[in-house]
Parts: C-alpha cells; sequence; structure tokens
C-alpha cells in the first residue's frame, strides 16, 4: 500500500519556515504533501518513508526522526547536515532512483545506516 500524495499542498511552504532545508514534500504517516506535482523520484523518496513509517508504527518514525536529527547536531553537522545523516533519510535518497527497490525492499533497511 503506497501512501496517498496531497499535490499542491501548502504544508510543506510552511514547515519549511521551521526547517534547516527547503521542504519540497513531506511524509506525515500515510499523507504525503508535496509543495507542487510529485514527480515519480519524489513519490518513491516518500513511499520509502511510508514504509519506514509502517516499520516504526507510526509513532517511534515521528520520535526517532528528530532523535537522529539532534545526534547529527551533537556529532558537529550543520542542520543541514544532520538532516542528510537521519538513517531514514539516507535509506530514502540511496535509492529513490531504483524504480524496483520498494517492491525487493528489506524490511528495517534503514537501520542498516545507524
Amino acid at each position: 500500500m503506497l501512501p496517498i500524495f496531497v499535490d499542491n499542498s501548502r504544508i510543506p511552504v510552511w514547515l519549511s519556515k521551521l526547517s534547516p532545508i527547503e521542504i519540497g514534500s513531506i511524509t506525515l504517516g500515510p499523507l504525503v504533501f508535496s509543495r507542487g506535482v510529485a514527480t515519480e523520484l519524489t513519490r518513491r523518496h516518500e513511499a520509502i518513508h511510508w514504509e519506514q513509517y509502517k516499520e516504526c508504527f507510526i509513532l517511534g518514525f515521528l520520535v526517532l526522526y528528530p532523535l537522529f536529527w539532534i545526534r547529527g547536531l551533537l556529532q558537529g553537522f550543520s542542520g543541514t547536515g544532520a538532516y542528510y545523516n537521519i538513517p531514514f533519510e539516507i535509506e530514502a535518497y540511496k535509492n529513490d532512483e531504483d524504480p524496483d527497490y520498494l517492491e525487493n525492499r528489506k524490511r528495517w533497511a534503514w537501520w542498516e545506516e545507524v
């Protein structure tokens, strides 16, 4: 089951004001909000996050994501660098160009990046 995509949303614009990066799309549970129309690459990237959400029973993802970001800050990364060092993001960026990744993805694949 893929997430539900909501194109042309203002939510990424609003959340970018609080974020160290400019948010183009964001997965919040089973919903993906995109500033414009999400590309296939973006849809795959965010669908990977939905799989991660499900593995972490949604709440776990919402707790772990900021904790991994804070860990990155404590390791000396900038806000942007800490974002790119979040294991969830590492997995998604490494695999969002592979059209078969979601079909072949191993459960808990993001854990290899911890």
